[in-house]
């Protein structure tokens, strides 16, 4: 069982940022050959990929996103970070992260961090 923990998340005002965290409980020859990514889901939505980095570093954001939020990872860590600036209200739901492969996600999800933006 690979276990994603994610951290960071709270209540912000519209404006703010927030630095979040997510940490694979996966071998590091692994997780250095995984896309990662980082979702969200907001209540009546479908869970959405909002930022994606590649083993190599290469990144990839959402258009809603894109010039806010920067994704990054630290291969010696096993983690995967999104720095996320400018929050708006829209940006509220609960963000998680996994491995991005051609099937879709690589682990079961973990239990996300939620993201609270006030206007």
């Amino acid at each position: 069982q690979v276990q994603l923990v994610e951290s960071g998340g709270g209540l912000v005002q519209a404006g703010g940022s927030l630095r979040l965290s997510c940490a694979a409980s996966v071998s590091g020859s692994i997780f250095r050959i995984v896309a990662m990514g980082w979702y969200r889901q907001a209540p009546g939505k479908q869970r959405e990929l909002v930022a994606g980095i590649t083993p190599g570093g290469s990144t990839n954001y959402a258009d809603s996103v894109k010039g806010r939020f920067t994704i990054s990872r630290d291969n010696a860590k096993n983690t995967v970070d999104l720095q996320m600036n400018s929050l708006k209200p829209e940006d509220t739901a609960v963000y998680y992260c996994n491995g991005r492969s051609i099937n879709g996600p690589v682990w079961n999800w973990g239990q996300g961090t939620q993201v609270t933006v006030s206007s």
